[in-house]
This record gives C-alpha cells, structure tokens and sequence, in this order.
C-alpha cells in the first residue's frame, strides 16, 4: 500500500464526492417539485417491489439499498404511516418482521419513475456520450 497519494487522485476523489452529491441533490429538487417525496422513498419501494411476493427483511433490505440508510427503521416508519408498506410477522422468524410493499407503494413507485429517468437523463446521461458512459461504468466497476 501506498504511504502517500497524488494530488490528483485527492482531487479526482473530492470531485467525485462532490458530483454524487450534486447529482443527488438535482435528482431530489425534481422529486420535490413534483410533489413526490424524497428518493429514498423510491429506492426502499423500488426494492420491495422487485423482491418475490413483494416482501423483505429489514436485514435483507438495506444491503439492497442504492442511497445510505442511517436509519432505516425510522424510514419504513414514515413509509408505512403513509401507507405504503406494512409489517407482517416472519414466516421464518416468529422474533422478526417482513416489510412488505402495498398497492399505495406500488403505484407511488411507478408515479415516481418517469421523474426520476428524467432527472438521470438530464442531470447526467445527456451530458456524456455513449462511449463516456461505457467508460465511466468500468471505472467504477473497477473501484468496487
């Protein structure tokens, strides 16, 4: 391992901190003027909606998750006071619960895409070609 780091791998790396947060930021604001709520909100019900019988652990939730969760019991709490999920005692495990997605969640979900792929598009995808995403993509397949 390296004892020092170049100047420009810092700066490569504080750009990228900041364009992840930049991105999220605009991605947010289109939600928001929308009148949808945060993309949190999306990436939990995204993740349920694709799970078998729409159902997850908490344990088997998060890792699945695109944005950090710091909390996110407190996020499926919100979730489900707005109807959108619910918990339903494990079938593998009386002690735990499964978060399951609802008909609200489900069709949240799909009102919040077309917004959503429209802020990919204009906040990121128009702004490189083809051949630079294709090349973004490896590189940052290559740093995980």
């Amino acid at each position: 391992m390296k004892e020092s780091v170049s100047a420009e791998a810092v700066s490569a790396w504080a750009r990228l901190i900041r364009v992840e947060q930049a991105l999220l930021q605009k991605v947010e604001q289109d939600l928001k003027d929308a009148d949808l709520p945060p993309l949190d909100w999306y990436d939990v019900l995204l993740e349920l909606d694709r799970a078998e019988d729409g159902r997850l652990r908490h344990r088997d939730l998060h890792p699945r998750l695109l944005l950090a969760k710091y909390n996110l019991s407190r996020l499926i709490d919100r979730l489900e006071a707005a109807g959108l999920v619910h918990r339903e005692p494990s079938a593998d495990d009386a002690r735990g619960a499964d978060i399951a997605i609802t008909a609200k969640g489900r069709e949240l979900r799909r009102r919040m895409w077309p917004i959503y792929a429209a802020a990919i598009d204009r906040h990121f995808a128009s702004r490189l070609s083809e051949r630079q995403i294709g090349q973004l993509s490896r590189v940052l397949e290559a740093l995980t």
